[in-house]
């Protein structure tokens, strides 16, 4: 069985950001990616996504974000072809199709197990394999009963295969309002959310809100310890958002209260027929791999970590947790400070063994 000093599960930006840290100290790495590129979830998400920072904020340490204009928003596919490019510039021995299993202690090592039968014997791991692969679907009352089509945010493309439609989004994050306001275009769309969708202006004073968070250092800030139930981030809006659920396209409605087949019912008793819900209700930490780590992750299977290391599990680190360290930990903006902090901690750990 091949042996390394460091198994980095996932080849996405948080991969990638560990890779370029750990490589900086020396240490001998696999990354190992699941899917067929080194580009992460970005080519999985719907068509018309573009980042919610601007391309000066959206580096990784080492490669700034290709583009003329630096304080344009990049599109999908531009996210995708510079992951691509920074995977390609980093001398790392990146293994592309390669699921990782299960990840279990042997001996003093880490036995990762790949599909297929595969194994790594490494001295340290890093997961940062994102969330995309576990959509949140809540329990919402009735969904069980509801006989239309229910797909998650994850499996939305586009609106063209719902032209004409009723559609119910439920969600009121980024990409609910994102999603429902591009579907209201092609079909009649009702925004679904527990409260009032809250907003957060894109530019103040002229300078996007992310000039701010930096000039101010809400950005870099280490509040994660301190907030154990993050808040939930506000809508970044430069005004198109606000004022297209002011004018109904979409209309927003309180949570439904039920359903019976193809119908929804409203909290004032209407029972209305509606064609397909789409769930934009987040993901959550998809670390399935290792459950046979006692103590690795909770009772909800999400992980026990401080400031990204694991807490009952020696040498076990973690990269692109949601408030892993501050706001901007599972962004590219931010994800290389925790990356460079981890690779720091891990080289001491395997220096003193």
């Amino acid at each position: 069985m091949e042996h390394i000093d460091v198994a980095v599960i996932g080849g996405g930006q948080s991969g990638l950001a560990t890779a370029h840290a750990l490589l900086r100290r020396g240490l001998r790495l696999v990354v190992l990616e699941a899917s067929d590129r080194a580009a992460g979830s970005w080519a999985r998400y719907y068509d018309s996504l573009t980042l919610f920072s601007p391309a000066r904020y959206s580096s990784l340490p080492g490669m700034p974000f290709p583009c003329a204009d630096r304080d344009r928003y990049p599109h999908r596919d531009e996210v995708v072809a510079y992951l691509t490019a920074y995977a390609s510039r980093l001398d790392a021995d990146i293994r592309t199709s390669q699921r990782v299993t299960s990840v279990r202690r042997d001996g003093s090592t880490f036995d990762v197990v790949l599909e297929g039968g595969g194994r790594l014997g490494a001295r340290s791991v890093v997961a940062a394999s994102g969330t995309f692969g576990r959509p949140h679907r809540p329990a919402l009352p009735g969904l069980a009963g509801f006989t239309g089509q229910v797909l998650h945010a994850a499996d939305y493309r586009s609106p063209a295969p719902f032209a004409g439609g009723r559609l119910v989004v439920v969600g009121a994050g980024n990409s609910a309002v994102q999603i429902a306001t591009e579907l209201a275009e092609a079909a009649r769309i009702t925004l679904a959310t527990r409260g009032p969708v809250k907003f957060a202006a894109q530019r103040i004073l002229g300078r996007d809100l992310h000039f701010w968070m930096a000039r101010t250092g809400l950005d870099t800030a280490p509040l994660g310890r301190l907030l154990p139930h993050p808040p939930a981030q506000p809508v970044l809006d430069d005004g198109r958002y606000r004022a297209a659920l002011a004018a109904g396209r979409p209309d927003r409605r309180p949570l439904f209260t039920g359903a019976d087949g193809t119908k929804l019912i409203w909290p004032d008793g209407e029972r209305e027929e509606v064609d397909a819900i789409v769930l934009a209700t987040g993901y959550r930490p998809d670390l399935s791999y290792l459950t046979d780590l006692g103590g690795a992750l909770d009772a909800e299977g999400k992980p026990r970590h401080r400031e990204g290391l694991a807490i009952s599990v020696p040498r076990l680190a973690f990269v692109g947790l949601e408030w892993q360290r501050s706001l901007s930990s599972n962004s590219l903006r931010g994800v290389g400070r925790d990356a460079e902090r981890i690779a720091r901690r891990l080289a001491a750990h395997l220096a003193r063994r």
